[in-house]
Order: C-alpha cells, then structure tokens, then sequence
C-alpha cells in the first residue's frame, strides 16, 4: 500500500475511536463509510468533471450537508432506503442498507469534518481501491474471527493471476468472490500496458462476474469494483447475490479464479410432530455433480468445473481435506483427474489466513472434452509450506516469497518445466495408485520433527491441533449420523 493510502487509511480509522465508543462496530463503520463515499464521489464527478449525475437530486451530497440534527438523521434514513431501491450497480449498493450512526452530532462529524475535507475522485484509483482495501483489512485483522471468508492474502492473490494470465477474451468468474480481490486483480491485468479505448473498456468489463451470498459482503465487492474503475453505477451489477451452489450454471467461463469459504459440514435441525429433534445435513445432489456432500470443498470443486467452458481454466485455494478425503473425496479427485488436466498443487504455508493453522492449497486445472483417456498426464506439485513458517503481522509471506514458484509454474510454457528441491512431477499412474488418489503428496523432511528450535508457534501448534480434532469429530458425526439413519425401523403406515 503507498504512503497515500496508508495515510488516509490511519485518518479514516482513527476516526473509527470516536464511533466506537458510541456502540458502533469495526464493520458497521466501514459500512457507512462505503455510503458515504459513494454519494461524496458522486458529487465530485458532478462538481469536478463535468459529468451527469448519477444521484437523484435532492438525495446527493449536497443535500446532506445542508441539514443538522435529527433532520440530517432522518435525511440520512431517507437517502439509504431511496437509493436501495434503484436498479443496477447503484440499488445493490445502497441494497437494505441502514444507519448505524444513532446520533446525528456524530453523523454530521463523520460528513462534514472527514469525508468532505478530501476530493477522493482526483485521488488515483488505486489508491483508492488501496484505501478501501486497507480499512477491510483492518477490520478482518482487529475482528480475527469470520475473515477468512473476506480475505486470501493479497500476494497470493497477485500471484495467482500472474500464472493465469487473464487477457482480453477471457471471461472470468469468482462464484465465492467476498470483496472483489480476484476480479479486480484480473481486472488491472487484463487492461495492464494497454490503452483503453471505449470499446475495450466495455468489453473488460463485461468479462468480470461474481457470486456472493451475503448481502453486504456482495455490497462491499460492488463498491470495491467501482472505485477500481470496474462499471458504472446505473449498470446491472456483476456481483450476483445467490448461493452459487444452489443450482447448474446456465453460463461458461474461459477462468475461474476463487478461494471458496472453508467451514464445516452444514446442518440443520428438524422437529417433528413429537417434539424430537434430529440432525439433517444440508448434502447437496446435483445432476452435474459426480458425487453427492454436505462438503463443501469438496461441492466448490465440482462447481467450479462446471462454470468452466471447454478448455477453461481454474485456479481455486483448497483445504487439505480436498486432497485426501475418503467417499465423496476420492469419488471427486478421481473424476477430477479423468475429466480435467490437473497440472499443478502449490501447497500454501501456514499462517497465511487470518485463522490460525489453516492448510491450504492451490488447485490448478483445466476442463477438457470428453475422452476415453483420462486428461491429467502429469501433476507438479510445489512445496511451499514444508519448514515454511508466516504470521499475519511479525512475518508475513509476501510476494517475494512466492517468486520462485512463479518462474518454476512457466506461465505459457508449462512444457519447459523443471524439477527442483520443492517442484516435483508426479505422473498420472503413480497418482491413482495411490490410496484414494491421494493428492497430499510431500517430500521434504520437515526440520521442525528433529529440531524443537524449529518448530512454529505454540499458538500456531495449538490451532492446527483443534483444527485437525475438529475436522475428525466432524467426521465421526457424519459416519454416525449415517449409521443412525439406516438403522431407524420403519413406521407402523410404512
């Protein structure tokens, strides 16, 4: 992040102080802030560059610094619910959107002494898209919990899409996108070094898609998109607000980009007219799917091939336990490997994501046509976790760390790859030959099992050790819960 953006950034949330202590959270203030900048960068464009506006009159900026008190409050209300109701970009923007600021000394403080002082359209759009990013981020570091579902590390991030190489032609999708962080990186590549003219403008935005199930996380993604310089405000949103794996995608892509939400296993309660309650599993069972889960992971990578056009290529952040789960897993993993060209795994280091001990990796593939061969010849997996130890704030991984895997993934050139200390290849046959098609394939000797110096964190040991009892417990419940639905002895009516 410049100087620029990080100066706005301490500005803005040093302000955050005075709301919080008026009972406003980290996220609510962010929040406001993304409707606040909206309506004062409207103005500007209005003001500064001569354009039409794009704000009904009367529901703009000016119309807020001219009221005080509960007026100003009342306005405020007015405003938000008005705007929710327009169409395109500017409606899901402002979409159920409320004010959290309860006194309206404050809200004028907030309008008038902070947000009006600064013309953010003359700022560069990068730094204002840094500026956006910098307080999500702040928010996600000081929150810890439920980040993980907004945020993959920026520098992983960048080099995803530098090996994708995402250009003008492509059409490419993020159906968990959060706050945008892929498209927009997608986005700036596919226009990097060229001169956009209006027509190549509209075509690189129309070749960004998004789904996002929350309401105001796909809120936050639109805004984050328009201070990028993606869309306009009276456009339809690129950001589809559903449950992407709640049916068949009518529509392909040449590139999905995506690091899906992790969790667990979902479930819900069922009351019967007794009063006894059960446990149900929410499994998802779709036509196109080659296995039926409550996984999630494991639901994320069959759908990601299907959004996927012939010869469409994905890259996709997967827990460990997409590599070497039993039933639907290896089910998955087989058909995976028959159907698609799985040419390479970068195993992601610990520490990286705002949960602690989370293990991770990159899945990159290709969706080929139908065959009577499988397609995946050779898979070449990247160790970048074994003896590799990062934290949020003391050692980040930056995009230093992740240089070398970059050179050896050969962008274009995947045929002049070369085995290294942590780049081996591993051949189709030895691949299914093993147990489950197991993909958790590693090599290195891990320094930290022979010396107690080397070892991570006591925190860091600590939450990968609940992780892994979690993920077994999970297990456990699932194997009993299927055990208990097949031996439950059917009604007298049956």
């Amino acid at each position: 992040m410049n100087n620029d953006a990080q100066t706005l950034v301490r500005r803005l949330w040093n302000y955050c102080d005075i709301l919080r202590d008026a009972g406003l959270s980290y996220g609510d203030y962010v929040e406001q802030l993304t409707y606040l900048l909206f309506l004062k960068m409207a103005d500007e464009q209005v003001h500064l560059l001569g354009e039409p506006p794009i704000v009904p009159a009367g529901l703009d900026w000016p119309s807020l610094l001219e009221r005080q008190g509960p007026e100003l409050e009342a306005h405020y209300v007015h405003i938000l619910q008005s705007l929710g109701g327009q169409p395109g970009m500017l409606g899901l923007v402002f979409r159920k959107a409320q004010n959290r600021v309860q006194d309206p000394a404050l809200l004028r403080r907030l309008i008038v002494d902070l947000m009006d002082r600064e013309q953010w359209i003359t700022l560069d759009a990068d730094v204002k898209g840094e500026l956006y990013e910098g307080l999500l981020q702040k928010n996600a570091e000081d929150l810890k919990s439920g980040a993980g579902q907004y945020f993959t590390p920026r520098p992983l991030i960048r080099a995803m899409v530098q090996v994708m190489r995402p250009a003008p032609g492509d059409r490419v999708i993020d159906p968990a996108c959060g706050t945008g962080g892929f498209l927009i990186a997608a986005h700036q590549a596919m226009r990097e070094g060229r001169i956009l003219d209006p027509g190549l403008r509209k075509q690189l935005e129309d070749a960004i898609h998004g789904v996002e199930i929350v309401d105001n996380t796909a809120r936050i993604c639109v805004m984050n998109l328009l201070l990028h310089g993606i869309g306009h405000p009276e456009d339809d949103s690129p950001i589809n607000v559903a449950d992407a794996l709640g049916a068949t995608p009518s529509t392909t892509y040449s590139m999905v980009l995506t690091n899906p939400p992790f969790g667990k296993k979902s479930s819900f309660t069922i009351i019967n007219e007794d009063g006894e309650t059960s446990r149900e599993s929410m499994t998802i069972a779709r036509a196109d799917f080659w296995a039926s889960t409550s996984n999630k992971q494991l639901n994320f990578v069959q759908h990601v091939r299907t959004l996927l056009e012939q010869n469409g290529r994905a890259a996709m952040v997967v827990p460990d336990n997409v590599l070497f789960e039993g039933g639907a897993g290896e089910t998955v993993r087989r058909n995976l490997l028959d159907t698609c060209d799985v040419h390479t795994l970068l195993r992601l280091p610990t520490g990286i994501f705002y949960a602690q001990g989370v293990k991770a990796n990159v899945l990159f593939f290709d969706r080929k046509p139908a065959a009577d061969h499988p397609w995946t010849r050779n898979l070449w997996v990247y160790d970048l976790r074994t003896n590799q130890h990062f934290t949020m704030k003391q050692n980040p991984m930056t995009e230093v760390h992740l240089d070398e895997f970059i050179d050896a993934y050969r962008p274009g050139n995947r045929a002049a790859r070369e085995e290294s200390e942590r780049f081996h290849r591993f051949t189709y046959a030895e691949i299914v030959a093993r147990d489950k098609a197991n993909l958790d394939i590693f090599w290195l000797r891990d320094d930290s099992l022979e010396d107690a110096d080397a070892l991570p964190a006591p925190e860091v040991l600590a939450a990968e050790i609940a992780e892994d009892l979690e993920a077994a417990l999970a297990e456990f419940a699932e194997i009993a819960s299927s055990l208990a639905s097949r031996n439950v002895e059917p009604s007298s009516g049956a």
